[in-house]
């Protein structure tokens, strides 16, 4: 049950940001092989005076940072996929691969509360997380 944040520096059409969600979303699906309705995904606009980036930039409002939250487990394998997934299906948005960075927290599943307050190291995830 990954949790992700996405950062971005500019106002995009609502149904952009439904779009882009959707994106890392399908890339977790497809990577780290969880259950299509295990969705926890913030995005984040910053206004871009907040959200510094290198000068060197020719299209600064396309900085993304994604930042996921999971269980560890997760070869690198699978994030290197993952890495790959979303690069390409942000593509169709117009934000270059190099202006995407993303990093992966890998959490011990007894430092992880969910479903009323219970260790996940103590529940039946559902999911396999050694992919």
């Amino acid at each position: 049950m990954p949790h992700a944040q996405i950062e971005v520096r500019r106002q995009w059409a609502v149904e952009e940001e439904v779009a882009i969600i959707n994106a890392v979303h399908d890339s977790l699906v497809a990577a780290f092989r969880i259950p299509q309705g295990d969705k926890h995904i913030r995005l984040v606009v910053h206004e871009p005076h907040r959200f510094a980036h290198p000068p060197n930039l020719q299209q600064p409002e396309y900085l993304t940072l994604i930042h996921i939250d999971c269980f560890e487990g997760r070869s690198v394998d699978a994030k290197r996929q993952l890495y790959r997934e979303i690069i390409d299906r942000l593509e169709p948005f117009g934000i270059p691969a190099d202006y995407v960075s993303i990093t992966v927290r890998d959490i011990p599943t007894s430092n992880w509360g969910i479903r009323g307050g219970e260790a996940a190291c103590d529940v039946d995830l559902g999911f396999d997380v050694g992919v």
